[in-house]
């Protein structure tokens, strides 16, 4: 079911194929097994979205870190008519490819809704989840912030620039935009600018969805069900997925703890990384969930 390029457990990771699609997955570290699933910025991938992140949770945790379908180096289409829904088969897929029964999920934004979509489908295959500022939250009950509509229109209009590129990861994605690198900067927008990510961007603004309430995951009465330990960790001065997502998704949820990082961004993994690591860490590493 999979087409290696390199042995496991090596971080520059190898293709393994999901159906009709390519993921690119990378594997470090030892222990139950977590699979980081990233945001849905321009240029992001896995192991670049987690990368003050894998050494921490390598010590304790089998970590498994795809590209998205859409990203990196994985295949570059996406179903728009059900987004989460189609990223979380595929990462379900994933897990079928390599032999995992049941899994920790830690998601950024995107990423985020992936692993919460995913738990809620297949509530079985999944241990503890950590959501970060994830998206699909009051998504209904409110317009989008000016943050996502920049992350969406990137490749619109006049198509991808540096000026925008640098706008959305300075203004938008951190609270202090200065405290970014040009490396960092300079290497996302390199990969935003991929012609089969530019041909095929992975998000846009929706049209025409044949229900607009497969972007909200807090209309899914499911949730209420939901019987996965969750941490939700989310920047007080998030310009993407505003805070109040956290206290919406803990009312949702039977068994869910909240953190805010006040002076933090969207990006919490990245600007407050020492306290997110030792959080997740904690988190992850209570004993198994009653319905192991």
């Amino acid at each position: 079911m999979d087409s290696s390029t390199t042995s496991p457990g090596r971080e520059d990771g190898r293709m393994v194929r999901v159906g009709a699609r390519e993921l690119f997955v990378a594997e470090l570290g030892e222990g139950p097994p977590l699979v980081l699933l990233h945001g849905g910025g321009p240029g992001a991938s896995g192991l670049a979205n987690f990368t003050r992140n894998t050494a921490a949770l390598a010590e304790r945790f089998r970590l498994i870190v795809p590209d998205l379908p859409g990203y990196g180096r994985s295949t570059k289409r996406l179903d728009r008519n059900d987004l989460f829904g189609d990223l979380a088969a595929a990462i379900l897929g994933l897990m079928d490819a390599l032999g995992l029964g049941r899994a920790h999920l830690l998601g950024n934004s995107l990423g985020g809704a992936c692993a919460l979509r995913l738990a809620l489908e297949a509530p079985e295959r999944v241990d503890r989840l950590v959501l970060l500022g994830p998206g699909g939250i009051d998504t209904s009950r409110r317009p989008p912030t000016e943050g996502l509509l920049h992350l969406m229109d990137y490749y619109s209009g006049a198509g991808p620039t540096r000026e925008k590129f640098e706008q959305f990861l300075r203004e938008d994605l951190v609270f202090d935009g200065a405290a970014l690198p040009e490396t960092l900067v300079d290497a996302r927008y390199a990969a935003s600018l991929d012609p089969e990510v530019v041909a095929n961007p992975p998000l846009v603004r929706p049209k025409d969805l044949p229900d607009p309430r497969v972007l909200d995951l807090t209309l899914d009465p499911r949730l209420g069900a939901l019987a996965a330990p969750t941490l939700v960790l989310w920047g007080v001065e998030d310009r993407v997925n505003p805070a109040s997502g956290g206290r919406s998704l803990q009312e949702r949820t039977p068994n869910s703890d909240l953190y805010l990082f006040s002076r933090t961004g969207h990006w919490v993994q990245w600007e407050r990384a020492a306290e997110f690591n030792a959080a997740a860490i904690a988190h992850l590493s209570k004993p198994a969930s009653p319905h192991a």
